[in-house]
């Protein structure tokens, strides 16, 4: 691995690739948790688990030649059920449903005892300060939004904030600010905040935009590059949400974001249209042209048809590829093979450009 004060890799001028989030996680790591959760690792085995595990998420995108690559969010668990364990003032409940399919009603859920607070921050600049040491290649860090972050949160009539999701939500997003703050002091120069739920939770786009906007406030004078990627679920590969963004991209343009990253893969590429929007209000966009809610591997000449319609609403300069969303939810020989074939179908469509 590379040294932590190596110069980093320099970015293809046209179409990088990047990945979303997540990593697949190695067979071992699953065995590794049973024994963690069953008490029979020290503190020094976990982290030793967890490191083992970013380095292998940083070594499988090194090696498929990503360019804009993640820790993979591997000391997370199912994407925000982790974080709940640093936020004071809840009572956690039983799951809703505990036998069959692992689902969208299987997880805790949390009620409000007071105030949300996260006195320690949410854990993502320790993730960030591991991985820069380890990899010479372009970083960029992720954090749920906190309407994401809420999304197993009940508040009610009585509580700190009287059955008020929203509210619950700015003060969440306060404590997303504080971390995105001491993420840009610590050096992070590309922050993702992922938003599944803007498709999940009932509600108006404008007031999710308006909690992003609270959640990145002063971020970009730190100069640090913002990204809001916005799906509609991938718990155990399957969609919660409606799957359109047409009725949220007029208020998705509000974000106080450098780039926007949506998924089309899965949905057949459809409304790539909104490419074009996003790049005319100035941003760049990041387009999802794999699958990652599907076994079947696209070959690298079907990801390279899926940049050129891309590139059809969007100029190559303003556009990134990436998956539709993390892979968490696939085997790690899928998501790796995967990941070269998004690469090599990107390479096929680089080289006319550049020919």
């Amino acid at each position: 691995m590379t040294a932590v004060n190596s110069p980093r890799r320099p970015l293809p001028t046209l179409l990088p690739t990047s990945v979303v989030g997540s990593h697949a996680l190695p067979g071992w790591f699953w065995t590794a948790l049973e024994a963690i959760k069953a008490g029979t690792y020290g503190q020094t085995d976990v982290r030793e688990v967890m490191d083992d595990a970013v380095n292998a998420a940083v070594r499988d995108q090194e090696r498929a030649g990503i360019d804009v690559i993640t820790d993979g969010e591997m000391r997370r668990w199912y994407f925000v059920q982790g974080f709940y364990g640093r936020f004071t003032g809840l009572e956690e409940l039983p799951p809703l449903r505990t036998q069959g399919v692992y689902g969208y009603d299987s997880p805790p859920r949390y009620r409000i005892q007071e105030k949300v607070t996260a006195p320690s921050g949410l854990g993502i600049v320790e993730e960030y300060r591991y991985l820069v040491d380890l990899t010479d290649r372009a970083i960029k860090v992720t954090c749920p939004g906190p309407l994401t972050l809420t999304i197993h949160m009940q508040t009610r009539q009585g509580d700190a904030y009287g059955g008020d999701r929203v509210a619950l939500a700015f003060d969440v997003a306060e404590l997303v600010n504080r971390e995105l703050h001491a993420l840009a002091d610590a050096g992070a120069d590309f922050i993702q905040l992922d938003e599944p739920s803007y498709s999940i939770i009932p509600g108006k786009a404008a007031e999710w935009i308006a909690l992003y906007n609270t959640a990145v406030r002063g971020v970009q004078q730190k100069g640090v590059r913002l990204g809001l990627h916005v799906c509609f679920g991938n718990l155990a590969s399957r969609p919660r949400g409606r799957r359109s963004y047409r009725w949220m991209a007029a208020d998705l343009l509000e974000a106080r974001s450098d780039q926007i990253v949506l998924e089309f893969a899965n949905r057949e590429m459809i409304e790539l249209d909104l490419l074009g929007e996003i790049a005319r209000a100035g941003k760049d966009v990041g387009a999802g042209v794999v699958d990652v809610k599907s076994f079947y591997v696209e070959p690298p000449e079907e990801v390279a048809e899926r940049v050129r319609q891309c590139l059809e609403h969007v100029s190559p300069d303003r556009l990134t590829l990436v998956p539709d969303c993390g892979f968490f939810q696939l085997p790690r020989w899928l998501c790796v093979t995967k990941l070269k074939n998004l690469v090599a179908g990107v390479g096929l469509v680089r080289r006319e450009l550049e020919g």
